[in-house]
């Protein structure tokens, strides 16, 4: 059963975030951004897809934080489906990992 409110709750923890722009995803939900560079988006069912470079995507898997994307599978894109309560933090964390690794990139550019 989804977690009511989990959407929202993702919004806020982002609103943090100098930078992230929302709109809407071409498969249903909300896309984030930094400039060009999608930190991840939230599926109206709800569920989040976030993009990771392939080897903290292979550990996130392996340590059971996140799953493996089902279409992507062997790229850096994991999935968390919002089911409880933790999950929504759990996202909400991961969503902000992978903005600070798009500032990290951004900045070596």
């Amino acid at each position: 059963m989804p977690v009511s409110g989990a959407c929202k709750r993702i919004e806020n923890a982002l609103q943090t975030c100098a930078g992230i722009t929302a709109q809407s995803h071409r498969f249903w939900g909300t896309e984030y951004r930094l400039g060009r560079r999608e930190i991840g988006h939230v599926h109206t069912d709800p569920l989040v897809d976030i993009p990771f470079p392939k080897k903290i995507r292979d550990v996130l898997v392996a340590t059971g934080r996140a799953e493996s994307h089902h279409i992507l599978p062997e790229s850096g894109w994991v999935r968390i489906h919002l089911n409880q309560a933790s999950d929504v933090e759990r996202a909400s964390e991961l969503l902000l990992y992978s903005f600070e690794i798009a500032i990290k990139i951004s900045l070596t550019r």
